[in-house]
């Protein structure tokens, strides 16, 4: 009859160490999500004598760049050092969850640099800080560029936002592929080309994630501009700075692109318009003006 091991954290009389309850139990994890892969979810082709469920060790190892035998000593409980890093690359191949993930770096007992990025669900305090920032105009957004919520003056700001369709409002898609948003851009080229290399950058977190893969799909069939911009492979950081928007209904204006972030900084954030200039202030609150007589 085969034993089944005990569970550290369910054994009363354990005389281990809390870290080496953790080692323990971060070994099991490790293994257990590892044998619930299938090589075909990682790229990888299933050999015929294949008799390991789910991945090999030397797999892991190689989707997370580290050494098999460092590997191996970690699925066996060994005390070694782990970094952040390694915990980061082994949660990609392992394609943990958000959950997992938090599992992952908790038994670890190590910070994680780069911690579950969704944007949260935009909540009423949030719809209120965006309705009291009017007539600045201001939206949520998440690092695709996803526009989440906004108030009533950024809904006029570039271009009718309300009549476009709730899945077409993003930012980049809206900036390659929308007449009267691409219009209101000033040097447009320039800032594009800005964006792509913005959502490059992001994306590198992200490169196996259906959304993130659904939407750079769609642009690159529905935008030849972008297909170019996005084969120079240009990277930039997510800066604010000033701009100028030319309004169909109030004219040029001249705002500060600023960002309040929500959570990591590659994550979602509340963008707002500030005016640079007393003109530009006057005409956003005659833009405010007018969307709220639309709305009536």
């Amino acid at each position: 009859m085969t034993t089944m091991a005990a569970d550290p954290l369910l054994a009363p009389d354990s005389t281990e160490s809390p870290s080496e309850i953790r080692r323990h139990e971060l070994a099991a994890f490790l293994r257990s999500r590892r044998e619930r892969i299938t090589p075909e979810q990682v790229g990888l082709v299933r050999g015929r004598r294949r008799r390991t469920p789910g991945l090999r060790r030397e797999e892991v190892a190689q989707l997370s760049a580290v050494g098999v035998t460092w590997y191996t000593w970690l699925e066996q409980a060994r005390d070694i050092q782990v970094s952040a890093q390694v915990l980061d690359a082994l949660a990609r191949a392992l394609l943990l969850d958000p959950s997992e993930r938090a599992h992952l770096f908790a038994l670890a007992a190590a910070p994680d640099p780069a911690p579950g990025t969704e944007c949260p669900t935009v909540t009423p305090a949030l719809r209120t800080m965006l309705k009291q920032l009017d007539p600045i105009p201001a939206c949520v957004q998440n690092s695709r560029y996803d526009v989440l919520a906004y108030n009533r003056t950024y809904a006029r700001l570039l271009c009718d936002l309300d009549a476009v369709a709730p899945e077409d409002r993003n930012c980049l898609l809206l900036a390659f592929t929308h007449d009267g948003w691409r219009a209101s851009i000033v040097d447009l080229p320039e800032v594009t080309r800005m964006m792509a290399a913005k959502f490059r950058a992001s994306m590198a977190g992200h490169l196996t994630e259906p959304a993130w893969k659904a939407l750079l799909h769609r642009l690159e069939t529905r935008s030849p501009e972008f297909r170019e911009v996005w084969g120079r492979h240009e990277v930039v950081d997510q800066r604010g700075r000033t701009k100028y928007i030319r309004n169909a209904q109030v004219g040029l204006l001249h705002v500060e692109h600023t960002n309040l972030w929500l959570g990591p900084s590659s994550g979602p954030r509340l963008v707002s318009y500030p005016p640079v200039d007393e003109e530009t202030r006057s005409r956003l609150e005659r833009l405010h003006r007018i969307a709220v007589d639309g709305d009536r």
